[in-house]
């Protein structure tokens, strides 16, 4: 009997510590600053949001053609447009253009998508809203998601703060709800 049990406790133990393990290995791809200098080449044009008038996830990216990635935003077709073969600099143009929209608009933020070795997969062109308005001027979370067959997986969402504030229904309840 003792010796059932502890092969059913190392069989836990190990189970629980590849599971752990394989989840702390599985981080989203990693995002730095960029300058328009350095986007370059023909890329597929992914603009998200910009549905209705006061839809502030809002964003553009820059998915570079020919290369092993595709990005797929993690939400509905409708959601989101693209465009294929669009040069880097009217890339750039068309999603400054885009994200630039919204009454609270300020500036726009240039950031590359970076693979695990360092490489440069793409670009997002986020907004950036009056820090008066809403707190904070980055009010956006995206995240990017190697997933398999070089596809990334792109989650895009308010902030909780910002979230938590919009979405409020009358009696403070989220949604309306009593």
């Amino acid at each position: 009997m003792r010796i059932i049990i502890n092969c059913v406790l190392v069989l836990t133990v190990t189970l629980n510590i590849t599971i752990s393990s394989s989840l702390a290995l599985d981080k989203p791809l990693k995002t730095e600053t960029a300058t328009p200098a350095d986007v370059s080449g023909a890329f597929t044009l992914i603009l998200y949001g910009a549905n209705y008038l006061d839809d502030l996830e809002t964003i553009a990216i820059l998915d570079y053609e020919g290369d092993d990635y595709h990005f797929k935003p993690y939400a509905p077709e409708f959601n989101y447009k693209v465009k294929k073969g669009v040069q880097a600099q009217e890339a750039l143009k068309e999603a400054e253009k885009f994200v630039s929209f919204h009454n609270s608009f300020w500036r726009s933020r240039l950031i590359k998508i970076v693979d695990k070795e360092g490489v440069t997969i793409g670009y997002e062109v986020k907004p950036l809203y009056r820090p008066f308005i809403f707190g904070f001027s980055d009010i956006l979370d995206v995240y990017y998601w190697l997933k398999e067959n070089g596809n990334v997986k792109v989650i895009i969402r308010l902030d909780v703060a910002i979230e938590r504030t919009r979405f409020r229904g009358s009696n403070g309840s989220v949604g309306g709800g009593k």
